[in-house]
């Protein structure tokens, strides 16, 4: 028996050398199809990805759920859709707004040494999240230099072995993002000292078929494409430190880029381009090289799961997602037949929510917003691919109703993405798509009843362009409400020992089928005045089981009942002041309570 075990213990430093190591590299706007394996039109865009690819399982069918980076960075490393993490937009939640575990929080428990570069703000739902180290390079860091790539790579795996642990990466390369490769103001060219190793012109560009052909928009294209080439660039440099460190063989690469270019009708959307991604995973050992997976659709909101079961990693439940590491062992898993995808707020904070659902032939789009004035911002419309099409629009009648469409919208959309990948030709009134379009929107209503997306009632009833209006005039006073949940939390005193506004005292155990009482305090100054509360009730994945709202003023203290279900195996509380997470002036989450059979 002792020499078993004095055996067991010599392998353990083997043991712990063979856990792989984690390098997630991310490129910034990149649209799929601007990669040479993805079937890009022009040469020689993306040679060290194609040599990547040849190594990996590349997706021909992945997508990312949000068209605008925050949210979509933190569905990946979340394992949730935006409705569920909280990060709908730009603004980030607090700590203790925080109830679920992301990329970094499972990774350091695992024991894994975490590092970053570049997005970090936008890549945890709050900041400074504590990874072990940010791989920038001092005040000034100069994410466009390819080669600086490599040599924050070689800093995070050399102090990930000082450490003594497997290292996980998270690399998100700052191009083909704007500005782009040698982009000065109003389009003109500028000094560039980081330069691509190889430039693109405008007359060898294939304008991507939702954009116009002109010559003002070849021109920002060709900087776009130059873009590409320095973000393939970079992508070359953190390989060639990775081959260079000797751990390349123990190492799990994940490789995708965060949404399309930025450019009308692909960042910020949800069009076919604004969500495909270039996913490639390197797996060594498991993966075959060059393998290409033309079978199933696969959504970013399973990347976590995935990345948990690659590296054996116990899952903590509670996402939206699911694994698909089946997939990389070459197993089937029929049920990927579609995707979803949602937007809430650009980065201005406007709220312009839109639901969607795609299947390899077809696409879905609902957009609530759409009132035939209300008029969608965001980053795009800024560019010189926009402006010039709006000048194009005055003569051109092809080009007026695509601007019309960019600006306004539509509160329905259904294109034959199998045929029309642009989504040139909105079939949503064409009878002869009617039923495909009906089970498309069954889908969709089906996932949002599974998600608990508050956007179900108003999906629901679609129809009544009356209710459509008044749901987006609540969501209209979101900046009102922030505004005055501001002003009343720097009206609290600020001094160190000043109390929470509220606490909850929950029980110490529950028994299935009884009722349970959650005691809460509330400590509200005078200038505060009568607020609601919430107290929920959740399952121990985080859904919620039951909510009771209470009103509260000054000090005080009331109690709240809740029938625990008999089919629950554990469950929480949680308490906030205000009507919604999004207004909240607190929350406060419990930890999962086990609950005991009677």
């Amino acid at each position: 028996m002792f020499r078993a075990l004095f055996a067991l213990l010599a392998l353990c430093p083997v043991l712990f050398a063979a856990r792989p190591n984690l390098l997630i590299i991310t490129t910034d706007d990149m649209s799929c199809d601007s990669v040479g394996v993805y079937g890009c039109p022009m040469k020689d865009t993306t040679p060290q990805m194609d040599r990547l690819a040849a190594r990996s399982l590349r997706f021909n069918h992945a997508h990312v759920v949000v068209g605008n980076c925050m949210p979509s960075r933190n569905v990946m490393w979340s394992g949730k859709y935006p409705h569920n993490n909280h990060i709908e937009g730009f603004r980030p939640i607090s700590q203790a707004e925080k109830t679920y575990p992301v990329l970094g929080d499972l990774m350091k428990e695992a024991g894994y040494f975490t590092g970053i570069r570049h997005k970090v703000e936008h890549s945890t739902p709050y900041a400074p999240f504590p990874w072990d180290v940010d791989l920038r390079e001092g005040r000034r860091d100069d994410v466009k230099n390819p080669a600086s790539w490599g040599k924050a790579a070689s800093r995070g795996i050399q102090a990930a072995k000082q450490a003594g642990k497997p290292f996980c990466l998270l690399l998100n390369i700052a191009d083909p993002h704007k500005p782009f490769y040698a982009e000065g103001s109003k389009g003109k060219l500028v000094e560039d000292p980081n330069v691509p190793t190889r430039v693109f012109k405008p007359e060898e560009v294939v304008v991507p078929g939702f954009l116009p052909d002109d010559p003002v928009i070849r021109q920002e294209l060709a900087l776009y494409y130059s873009s590409v080439r320095r973000a393939d660039d970079a992508v070359g440099s953190i390989l060639e430190a990775l081959k260079a460190s000797g751990e390349e063989e123990n190492t799990v690469i994940v490789f995708l880029s965060d949404h399309g270019m930025p450019l009308p009708f692909a960042k910020t959307q949800l069009y076919h381009h604004s969500s495909r991604t270039p996913l490639m995973i390197r797996w060594p050992g498991v993966t075959k090289d060059g393998a290409v997976d033309e079978e199933h659709m696969i959504s970013t909101v399973d990347l976590l799961p995935t990345i948990l079961d690659m590296l054996g990693i116990a899952s903590p439940g509670g996402f939206d997602g699911q694994s698909f590491a089946a997939v990389l062992r070459g197993e089937k898993q029929p049920e990927r037949t579609m995707i979803f995808k949602e937007h809430n707020e650009n980065a201005g904070g406007q709220n312009t929510p839109m639901r969607a659902v795609q299947t390899k032939d077809w696409l879905y789009i609902f957009s609530p917003w759409s009132n035939g004035t209300r008029v969608m911002s965001g980053a795009t419309a800024g560019t010189e691919t926009c402006r010039q099409m709006r000048v194009l629009a005055k003569n051109n009648e092809q080009v007026a109703a695509r601007i019309d469409l960019f600006d306004h919208r539509v509160p329905a959309e259904a294109y034959e993405v199998h045929y029309d990948p642009d989504a040139l030709t909105n079939l949503i009134a064409k009878p002869e798509h009617a039923a495909q379009v009906s089970m498309l929107e069954k889908a969709l209503e089906d996932w949002m009843v599974r998600t608990q997306d508050p956007l179900l009632e108003v999906f629901r009833r679609r129809e009544d362009a009356a209710f459509r209006e008044a749901f987006m005039k609540s969501l209209e006073m979101k900046p009102k409400e922030r505004k005055e949940r501001q002003a009343a939390q720097n009206a609290l005193p600020k001094t160190p020992d000043a109390k929470a506004l509220i606490e909850l005292e929950i029980p110490k155990s529950v028994t299935a089928g009884q009722t349970v009482t959650v005691k809460l305090k509330h400590h509200f100054p005078a200038e505060l005045g009568e607020k609601p509360v919430q107290v929920t009730l959740k399952n121990g994945k985080g859904a919620r089981i039951k909510r009771i709202e209470l009103k509260a003023s000054g000090e005080g203290e009331q109690e709240v009942s809740f029938d625990i279900p008999a089919d629950v195996k554990s469950v929480s509380f949680a308490g906030l002041v205000g009507k919604s997470i999004n207004s909240a002036l607190q929350h406060l989450q419990s930890q999962v309570v086990p609950v005991k059979a009677p």
